[in-house]
This record gives structure tokens, sequence and C-alpha cells, in this order.
């Protein structure tokens, strides 16, 4: 498996409003905004993608979680680092005995992905952009 790039990173936040004000600041603009599923794409001219996602729970836990757990906390959500082909990823992560908690899944955007947690429960996608 060839990782290529950090593709985006994303965080679940309580306040959108609030989130896409806040990265202004910092020159980040609004991309693409999916509300169906709950997802604002900001991009900077650096090339930084950020995902801020929608449904943040106000009382923090003390790990990280993405979508197969029930409970949504403020925070970084995960790390996505762009593959050649998702099936390799597949591949080598059952190849490598680790445990892939969602995907295949096809999103709007046409990405492939897989989802897996590090050994202390922080989610890693691995994602195939379409082209």
């Amino acid at each position: 498996m060839k990782i290529e790039k950090l593709d985006h990173i994303g965080i679940r936040v309580a306040d959108f409003e609030r989130s896409i004000d806040f990265y202004r600041q910092f020159g980040f603009t609004t991309q693409r905004q999916n509300l169906d599923e709950r997802v604002i794409e900001l991009h900077h001219p650096s090339g930084i993608t950020l995902n801020l996602l929608d449904g943040a729970n106000d009382d923090h836990g003390a790990r990280n979680i993405l979508m197969d757990v029930t409970a949504r906390y403020p925070g970084y959500t995960h790390y996505a680092l762009n593959v050649e082909l998702i099936e390799e990823a597949v591949i080598f992560m059952n190849k490598a005995g680790l445990t892939i908690t969602e995907g295949p899944v096809t999103f709007g955007n046409g990405n492939r992905s897989i989802f897996i947690r590090d050994p202390d429960l922080n989610v890693i996608e691995f994602t195939q952009t379409p082209g």
C-alpha cells in the first residue's frame, strides 16, 4: 500500500457558524456544504482541507469517537490518508490483522474510504479519491 498524502482533518463541532467564523480568521473558506451528511468542507490556500462535522455533545469524553458509536463530542475526529486503491488498503488491513470499523463506503464527493482505529482508539481514514 502506498500512502500518497494527507487528505483532510475532520473536526466534530457543536456549532457550525461559530467554527466557520473561527477558521475564517486563518484564511479558510467554505468549499462545500453537505447538510444531508452534516459536513462542511473548508479549504485553505495552502491545500489543507478541514471537514467540520455537526452533532457534537457538550459533555466531553475521554476518547476520540467517529461514526462507530452514538456519542458525539467536540474536537478532532480523524485524519485521512490518500491511497491509490481502496481495495489494496483493505487487503493490507486484513493481512495486518487490523479491524476495519467502517467501510468500504463511497461518499457523495466520490471518495471511497475505510476507517480503522489506532491503539489509542483514534480514528484513521484511508481514502481513494476519484480520478
